[in-house]
């Protein structure tokens, strides 16, 4: 049974989360605030954290950074509740770690499959098969990273370097959001002055080329992309 961690200082959002993640079958451990969540995961190593980005005394992000930097915590997918919709709160959520953001009020059904979603990545459930850092296979989408092939149902697909790179960079991310600035930095590099627009651009290029594959890259509206392993 997975053992879920709900952050929050409101008890209704607690009762609710609680009740809902037992019907679905999860154990649930519960903290009001920055500090005890991190003592609790610190001990009781939950599989997975609901975290609130509003906290009283330290903000979600604090703590989410917190998580991050602690070898006993650093592996524990998080994702974000917030009231909040600005897009920077995303992208600061994004950039430290979350999995995944769900803005209140959410739908318990809706928080539910996309908790399983990040569960089913972090147990190896999920219907991608990879060799090492050697290839990469998922569906009708092959990768040779040492080779810089790629093939799309058996046909050869020509990437640029930047395209290919961009591609593999994704694939890494393992279902993670990168947002635009992060996908430059690792598929352009630090050194290299281009927009964040720029990646739109060659996004949509390897869609293209991609072909029905191409659909496994994922949009998240405001905030970047992703592959889509599901």
């Amino acid at each position: 049974m997975h053992r879920i961690l709900v952050v929050d200082d409101e008890p209704d959002i607690l009762n609710l989360l609680e009740y809902n993640l037992k019907k679905a079958g999860y154990a649930v451990l519960q903290a009001k605030d920055g500090p005890e969540a991190i003592g609790i995961a610190v001990k009781k190593q939950p599989d997975l954290i609901l975290l609130d980005v509003m906290l009283p005394d330290m903000e979600g992000t604090e703590v989410l950074k917190r998580l991050k930097s602690n070898v006993a915590t650093a592996s524990i997918p998080v994702i974000m509740l917030t009231a909040k919709g600005e897009e920077i709160d995303k992208v600061v959520g994004f950039e430290l770690g979350a999995e995944d953001y769900i803005t209140k009020p959410f739908s318990p059904r809706e928080l539910i499959l996309r908790l399983k979603a990040v569960l089913n990545r972090y147990s190896g459930q999920s219907s991608v098969k990879s060799d090492g850092d050697k290839a990469f296979t998922f569906k009708d989408l092959s990768v040779d990273f040492a080779k810089h092939n790629c093939l799309v149902e058996g046909a050869a697909v020509a990437l640029s370097n930047t395209e290919f790179k961009l591609l593999t960079e994704l694939i890494a991310a393992k279902g993670r959001v990168l947002t635009r600035d992060v996908i430059l930095d690792r598929a352009w590099g630090h050194d290299c002055f281009v927009i964040p627009r720029t990646v739109d651009t060659h996004v949509r290029r390897l869609r293209v080329k991609l072909k029905r594959a191409g659909d496994y890259i994922e949009t998240v509206r405001g905030v970047g992309y992703r592959f889509r392993e599901a």
